[in-house]
């Protein structure tokens, strides 16, 4: 099982490659890729110094992810000289993905450590965040 500290630095692994090394040419901690990048050792890196690392990758992010379109989506950024296999898009999808898959895991966790009233992961989707066609 992973503790709840590589679950964070994970994704912020995740989304330190995609959206800011991929995307920008930019990687702020180098020590996550060793940290908790795919295939490394388990580690148990401490839970505040992980969400303190994954607020500023996602800040760092969030200017990039709000310049995309529709006409970008589509496009592949290019990784060692080709293009990258999957769209921006479709990268997006899998970091979707993933987040759900380390959610659930993370909410097992904490159902095994005796956690009580857990919040509902999907909770009012249509009151709260109701699907918005893309307009063009």
């Amino acid at each position: 099982m992973n503790s709840l500290g590589w679950m964070v630095a994970h994704l912020t692994w995740h989304e330190q490659l995609c959206w800011l090394t991929r995307a920008q040419g930019l990687t702020p901690h180098p020590e996550i890729n060793d940290l908790a990048g795919i295939g490394k050792p388990a580690s148990t890196p401490p839970l505040d110094a992980m969400w303190a690392c994954w607020e500023e990758i996602t800040t760092a992010a969030d200017a990039y992810l709000d310049t995309l379109t529709s006409e970008v989506m589509i496009t592949h950024w290019e990784v060692n000289g080709k293009p990258h296999r999957e769209s921006i898009g479709s990268v997006m999808l899998r970091m979707t993905y993933h987040y759900w898959y380390h959610l659930g895991e993370s909410q097992a966790v904490r159902q095994m450590l005796g956690h009580m009233d857990l919040p509902m992961f999907v909770g009012a989707i249509h009151a709260e965040a109701p699907y918005t066609p893309d307009v063009h």
